[in-house]
């Protein structure tokens, strides 16, 4: 089969031009690089030069490579040079009216056959077609940067491109060794549609002090496996960038969540645009380093002591029970495992045991330290014998009236001054507060599962908790060796208030036919790092916890868009739950 494209011009030879261009001449094609003007032309050239040299030093190009891929590349600055191209690849700013203008002059050079093709990341191609008398041979070609090592293509198409013309540029892709999927024109296509409302909330969470901007970010980062926290990606992208794409999403929209928030404007508008101006979100050694100098920190008052935690008991049998007492045990603390009954408590023990054994055969563990841990481990099936410790964690089912339930009994028998806290990941902390006659000594303490290998837990203060209950629990994350994160009482906390409106916009988009539950899982894990696509995940987190929390999260906040997709109400209601039922957005019994 002949290879589509045999010679290819690049129109913007700026950082993802250039990158395009080389991508395109390792290929083995022509590449036709076309500037502004003759300087522009020049330093595009050393620009390529310089980062294939750069290739070389690193292992990835021979010499010989070199030499062969930069012969396949002409640099000039006239338009007219895209005459000679089967496909022209747009890469100029982020400027509509600029775009349109460069494609009513490329329609114009170009001989009909030819397909032109736009790298914008935000803007419609709908309307940049519209600017020729060709849209069935337009289309969008999003790669992301640095080209050389993300995989990912979006291959963008309007109502009017051809099926041929989008089956050749994914053909095209391909042959560079690339992933394309497959998107129609809406802004953001499907990384950045879903990315950029994700990373506004994160924005507007840090604007409205709820938490810090390093918890926000350590959060993420621990509890969902992400490669960075958001308000350190919109200081990479740059917060112009961002506010960019967000205003060209909400044009489309109109969903309040796509909104920029407020504070993207204001550093926009202070110069504070992220990494490139040396400081966004965080403050930087120099524009464009990427290592973040530590700021004065406010005068700090004097520091609260926590309460003295000598022994802990835990209430519950399930696997989060179980991994929280295996956290506390590895640590060197008494645990009481406390159950309904004794046999549910013994059963709990013995999954311990056969955790800390797999931990032994891996050899995370020493066999000594396997025998120490379950000797501090005592299991109950009476909630009385919790009587004389100091701390208290519940961890059972996640249904509101059966854990005020366990506070009011745990308030009866727990000795005053002991902590108690629920590891609720959506339930409000004050419920189970007010169930006791002492909500002061009431915090969510949400460990993330499995426990025992999650570092995070979400540290959640309510109006009432006592400052040196929450001073308690920090210290207690500390000795236990997890990264705890501070916030509010507020549904979703910090990682589920951000995680699952992106998960719900993952189910819109497919249900509205935009793209397949594979090209978005593939274009999440390709084109922004992440360890599961929104699909993926969501058949395993379960579709009715994911219902259920979407429904938490819609009624605190009553924002339209954070309303459930039907799509996900359907499945839950069908049984299919994911991989629990063996069936969720993908069939797991057949595989």
């Amino acid at each position: 089969m002949e290879r589509p494209f045999p010679t290819v011009a690049v129109v913007g030879l700026g950082t993802m031009g250039a990158g395009v261009a080389v991508a395109v001449a390792k290929s083995g094609r022509r590449v036709l690089g076309i500037e502004a003007d003759a300087d522009a032309a020049g330093r595009a050239l050393a620009r390529i030069e310089e980062t294939t040299a750069h290739a070389v030093q690193r292992e990835r190009l021979t010499a010989e490579e070199r030499t062969a891929l930069l012969a396949l590349i002409t640099v000039g600055d006239r338009l007219d040079a895209a005459a000679g191209a089967d496909l022209v690849i747009e890469e100029l700013p982020e400027q509509l009216e600029l775009k349109r203008e460069v494609f009513a002059e490329l329609d114009r050079i170009c001989p009909p056959e030819t397909v032109l093709a736009t790298g914008t990341t935000a803007l419609s191609v709908t309307r940049i077609a519209a600017a020729t008398a060709r849209p069935e041979r337009v289309l969008g070609l999003h790669f992301f940067n640095p080209v050389h090592t993300m995989k990912l293509v979006e291959v963008v198409r309007t109502v009017l491109t051809s099926p041929q013309a989008a089956e050749d540029a994914a053909a095209f892709a391909r042959d560079l060794g690339k992933e394309p999927v497959a998107a129609g024109d809406r802004a953001g296509f499907i990384v950045n549609g879903l990315l950029f409302a994700y990373l506004n909330q994160a924005a507007a969470m840090f604007e409205s002090r709820y938490a810090t901007r390093e918890d926000i970010d350590a959060a993420m980062r621990l509890g969902c496996g992400l490669p960075m926290g958001p308000l350190a990606l919109l200081d990479l992208i740059g917060i112009d960038t961002a506010r960019t794409v967000l205003e060209a999403m909400y044009e489309q929209s109109k969903d309040r969540l796509h909104a920029p928030a407020p504070i993207l404007g204001q550093l926009a508008s202070a110069g504070l645009l992220g990494r490139k101006s040396g400081r966004g979100f965080y403050t930087y050694e120099a524009p464009g380093s990427s290592k973040v100098v530590a700021e004065a920190a406010a005068e700090a008052g004097t520091r609260i002591a926590g309460r003295t935690v000598a022994s802990i008991g835990v209430c519950g049998s399930g696997t989060m029970a179980t991994g929280i007492v295996e956290v506390f045990a590895k640590a060197g603390l008494p645990v009481l495992l406390a159950a309904r009954s004794q046999e549910k408590a013994d059963r709990a023990k013995a999954q311990l045991a056969k955790s800390l054994e797999r931990s032994v055969s891996r050899g995370r563990l020493a066999a000594e330290a396997r025998d120490a841990a379950l000797e501090l481990v005592t299991p109950t099936g009476s909630y009385a014998d919790l009587a004389g410790v100091d701390l208290v964690v519940e961890a059972v089912a996640e249904d509101l009236e059966v854990k005020r339930e366990l506070f009011a009994a745990l308030d009866k028998v727990v000795k005053p001054g002991a902590v108690l806290a629920t590891t609720t990941s959506s339930l409000p902390v004050i419920s189970c507060a007010t169930a006791t006659s002492r909500p002061q000594d009431v915090i969510g303490m949400h460990f993330f599962n499995p426990a025992p290998a999650m570092k995070l837990v979400e540290v959640v203060s309510t109006v009432l908790t006592a400052p040196d209950v929450t001073a308690t629990v920090l210290e207690l994350c500390a000795k236990v060796k997890k990264h705890a994160v501070e916030c509010g009482d507020r549904a979703g906390f910090i990682v589920n208030a951000l995680l699952f409106p992106y998960l719900n916009d993952a189910v819109r988009m497919l249900q509205e036919h935009y793209a397949t539950v594979d090209d978005i899982d593939t274009a999440m894990k390709l084109g922004c790092g992440y360890p599961m696509g929104p699909f993926e995940l969501l058949d395993v987190v379960g579709l009715d916890v994911s219902l259920t929390i979407e429904q938490v999260l819609h009624q605190e906040f009553r924002e339209p868009g954070l309303a459930a997709a039907p799509l996900l109400e359907h499945l839950v209601a069908a049984g299919c739950l994911g991989r629990k039922t063996g069936r969720g957005f993908r069939d797991h019994a057949r595989r």
